[in-house]
């Protein structure tokens, strides 16, 4: 008896990407078209959303574009939040993990998250799929175990080292969700949403006095670019951690 879908994806967690068979083809294309893959699954689904978006992703829609139905898909993935780990299981295999160093712990840091928000930033919305996810899938969980161990060589206490991971982690795929929500908008010229800076002045200028401060710092709070404000957030996230060590500094043995 073949496996089922929970089976495969019991066995995925276990070994990795694992062994998939492929499902056989009815009809009578069905000796023309390529087999449906977990691999092609994913590899089609990222397809989709690279020219279409997060939102666009469903199962049927990935049936339409894989020529198959919705029930082909469920002999190897179990619903659509079991696509949505591979997916960033895929995405996660993709982050290079230095050897945590006392010494530049908080660079290394800073270089594992930046890569969390390009890998995001290259498929439109994708980040939605690790918001409320149970860390399982064994890719997915060798970044936070490599995040982890980095904290814990600055020298981080446990607890607050491993609730600084799942807080940095979530600031990367909100970040990575807001500029991806922009960047569409930007896209079907929504300008009633998306403005510039010289429209955003504009418009604190024109504010009632009821706002002495936002008027008065509008300059301040229209500066930087998107990824000034994303190395602003993190380095503020890792410089708040207590008990850390300075950069440069080797932790007592």
């Amino acid at each position: 008896m073949s496996p089922t879908p929970q089976e495969r994806r019991a066995a995925r967690h276990q070994t990795g990407a694992g062994s998939d068979t492929p499902a056989v083809r009815r009809g009578p294309s069905g000796g023309r078209k390529k087999p449906i893959t977990v691999d092609a699954i994913v590899s089609t689904a990222f397809a989709i959303v690279e020219s279409e978006g997060y939102e666009a992703l469903t199962m049927r829609r990935l049936a339409v574009a894989l020529e198959t139905g919705p029930s082909s898909l469920y002999a190897h993935v179990v619903n659509k939040e079991d696509l949505d780990e591979l997916l960033i299981g895929r995405l996660s295999a993709e982050i290079d993990l230095p050897t945590p160093d006392p010494a530049r712990w908080r660079e290394q840091l800073i270089g594992v998250c930046t890569q969390l928000r390009d890998q995001y930033l290259r498929y439109p919305g994708i980040s939605q799929a690790a918001f409320a996810a149970a860390p399982s899938n064994l890719d997915t969980l060798r970044v936070s175990e490599g995040l982890l161990a980095i904290v814990l060589a600055g020298g981080v206490e446990p607890q607050v080292a491993a609730w600084a991971v799942d807080s940095l982690t979530l600031y990367v795929n909100a970040h990575s969700l807001e500029v991806s929500v922009a960047n569409s908008r930007l896209k079907r010229n929504d300008d009633d949403w998306v403005v510039g800076r010289d429209e955003m002045l504009r418009r604190f200028a024109a504010l009632p006095e009821t706002f002495p401060q936002t008027k008065r710092y509008a300059s301040e709070l229209t500066a930087g670019t998107t990824a000034d404000r994303f190395h602003f957030t993190i380095n503020l996230m890792i410089n708040g951690l207590p008990g850390a060590h300075q950069e440069g500094q080797t932790p007592p043995s």
